[in-house]
């Protein structure tokens, strides 16, 4: 960042723009680096590369080093797929929290949460497919639902928009559903900044909202070495009580989809949370698996009997007594 000044004519002219590599030069720069390493037959740098949107290339050199390190850690002569996706974890959300201690009510409540935003995600068509849902603590998060785009996007459609809107409310619904009006936590609090932001971006700057029409309300006006602020354009206080009006619609418009997802299938919403108590780490590809057969197979653990909503009996720890909406929170485990 650099003063206005040494911008003026005559000075630097020439302005030479280094983006940060699109899904093709992340695969070969990954391609680079990981000549430097041993590979296991598994592992796929186009899959690394989607999972690694923004990444710059010293990102990506990192992550290859973390992923040999770990490899080594656990006494491997080959690095494996397994071994990136923890280093991409790792990079991504920080490291895991092996000294946290969660209690049996917390990580019920998160399994719950991140169960909400995956099946609420799964009934949304423009929602990016599900790569992996998690209630391991890693950085700040006690758990998350992380989602891949098929392809690097540039821009973003309405439908998009919407369906992040539903998928963002999805774990603080669950919540409600599950535990009562009473025991919904703070753990949405990301969830609702993300929310909120998207909803005025919508209204201010990209003219979705139908009521404001396709004008921007909002500039940000940038400053000295890249300190700027947001101000609003058109400041009338009838003008600011619309703007603040259409973006609380628009996420409640989220919460409302969320709701009638979750309310409508609240046995998948038992299955898929008791799937990630047992497991804790749940792949998309077995999500699905696992809202189609009601069971997942993992060649590498002993076969058990399916995964069964609570009414029909289970192989995992039972959530509790289901209440229709009562707002009691069910018993512990």
């Amino acid at each position: 960042m650099l003063d206005p000044a040494l911008l003026r004519p005559g000075r630097f002219d020439r302005q030479v723009v280094v983006p940060i590599p699109d899904i093709d030069g992340r695969e070969k720069i990954l391609a680079v680096h990981m000549k430097k390493v041993p590979l296991a037959p598994d592992v796929n740098a186009r899959t690394i590369a989607r999972g690694t949107p923004g990444f710059s290339g010293a990102d990506l050199a990192n992550l290859v080093n973390e992923a040999a390190l770990l490899a080594a850690r656990r006494n491997k002569r080959l690095v494996a797929m397994q071994e990136f996706e923890d280093a991409k974890d790792k990079v991504m959300m920080g490291t895991e929290r092996k000294s946290m201690v969660m209690t049996e009510d917390e990580k019920k409540m998160t399994a719950y949460h991140e169960a909400g935003h995956a099946l609420v995600s799964l009934n949304e068509p423009a929602s990016d497919p599900i790569h992996k849902a998690t209630i391991i603590p890693r950085g700040r998060a006690l758990g998350m639902v992380m989602r891949l785009p098929e392809r690097d996007n540039y821009s973003y459609h309405r439908d998009k928009m919407h369906a992040n809107l539903a998928v963002a409310m999805g774990g603080r619904v669950a919540e409600e559903i599950i535990f009562g009006h009473d025991k919904v936590s703070s753990g949405a609090s990301g969830d609702i900044q993300y929310a909120t932001d998207l909803a005025r971006n919508m209204v201010t700057k990209w003219g979705m909202s139908d009521k404001l029409g396709p004008l921007q309300y909002e500039a940000s006006q940038e400053g000295y070495l890249g300190m700027g602020q947001t101000t609003r354009t058109m400041a009338g206080s009838e003008t600011n009580k619309l703007i603040d009006a259409e973006i609380k619609e628009l996420v409640e418009a989220g919460l409302k989809r969320a709701t009638e997802v979750l309310t409508e299938q609240e046995d998948k919403l038992h299955l898929l949370a008791q799937a990630l108590l047992e497991y804790e780490t749940l792949s998309g590809e077995e999500i699905n698996r696992l809202m189609k057969d009601g069971k997942i197979d993992r060649p590498d653990q002993p076969a058990g009997p399916a995964i069964l909503p609570p009414s029909q009996g289970s192989s995992v720890p039972k959530a509790g007594k289901r209440f229709g909406g009562s707002g009691e929170a069910p018993q512990g485990a």
